[in-house]
């Protein structure tokens, strides 16, 4: 099993005739099975065809050709434009959008993921990389082409999510050198306001049977671990959960900013110190090294097996 995505999922590509939603395109299509992207966008350029995939107008049109509901999109437009895409997107039913650029306003985000939530979808991102269940499907860029892709995931039991998609790749990656493969790896973005935080995905992995331990990238700033800590302890997660926390060397540099537009410090509860205190009065293990993930999983699953017997 997995979240958000599987084999069967259709989607879009809004953007597609720019040169990075071009190859992210042809990564989609390579990988595992083969994503099912029925579809681009980008307004003026209706008739044309990127790597065999028709190219549309607007969002309904895309749809109309279908003739059925499509599950998601992936957004590559440029920063100005994002939120219309966005909206046209929700406007026409698609349930899961994977927004993939940078730079994008806090007020266009917060109207965006405000839309999502009264329409009932989900907004991966901004500023992400998108979603992977290794050797099925990926959505966005995760991982590069095909083949990279498939030399850093491996099919398993370990979901994963990150603020980072660089590190969404390097810590799957160290886990399928130690033999630890992932259910879906999901790369949420590193921006001020986001579309999913950790706390709102883990419902989906803990109804999911085949993840057995979640591992999470993290930084400095932001309110995010303390929500998954509130809701790891309310609901009694039978997850064993790793987290990496990175930049705690600006617990020692007050005002400064480290990686990703999110990672503004502004109060003590934002701090690295902080939040590796709060992870681990929620039963959060917090690695030291990357490297020291892999034995931290199998151990946390361990103890979780042990206390069902």
């Amino acid at each position: 099993m997995s979240i958000l995505i599987d084999a069967e999922t259709t989607f879009i590509v809004q953007g597609i005739t720019g040169r990075e939603a071009v190859n992210l395109t042809r990564e989609c299509l390579d990988y595992g099975v083969g994503a099912k992207i029925v579809g681009g966008v980008t307004p003026g350029r209706k008739g044309r065809e990127v790597h065999g995939v028709p190219v549309f107008d607007t969002v309904a049109q895309a749809v109309e050709h279908h003739g059925e509901p499509i599950d998601g999109s992936v957004v590559t437009v440029p920063p100005a434009f994002t939120k219309d895409a966005v909206l046209e997107a929700l406007d026409h039913g698609i349930e899961l959008i994977v927004i993939v650029t940078e730079r994008i306003t806090r007020g266009d985000t917060a109207q965006m993921v405000e839309r999502a939530r009264e329409t009932g979808a989900r907004i991966i991102g901004p500023n992400c990389l998108g979603i992977i269940v290794p050797d099925v499907i990926k959505m966005g860029g995760i991982g590069g082409p095909a083949r990279n892709a498939s030399q850093a995931y491996a099919p398993g039991s370990v979901g994963v999510i990150s603020r980072s998609g660089g590190m969404t790749t390097e810590m799957s990656s160290t886990l399928k050198a130690a033999g630890l493969g992932q259910s879906t790896a999901v790369s949420i973005g590193g921006d001020a306001i986001i579309g999913q935080t950790y706390a709102e995905l883990m419902p989906l992995f803990e109804a999911d049977e085949d993840t057995q331990a979640i591992v999470i990238y993290t930084e400095p700033g932001g309110r995010m671990e303390k929500q998954l800590g509130e809701w790891v302890t309310e609901n009694d997660s039978r997850l064993p959960i790793v987290a990496f926390m990175a930049g705690r060397f600006m617990d020692e540099m007050p005002g400064m900013s480290f990686g990703h537009a999110g990672t503004i410090v502004e109060g003590k509860e934002d701090t690295a110190t902080e939040k590796i205190a709060r992870l681990g009065e929620a039963g959060i293990t917090v690695a030291e090294r990357i490297e020291d993930i892999p034995d931290l999983v199998r151990q946390g699953i361990a103890e979780r097996k042990g206390a069902t017997v």
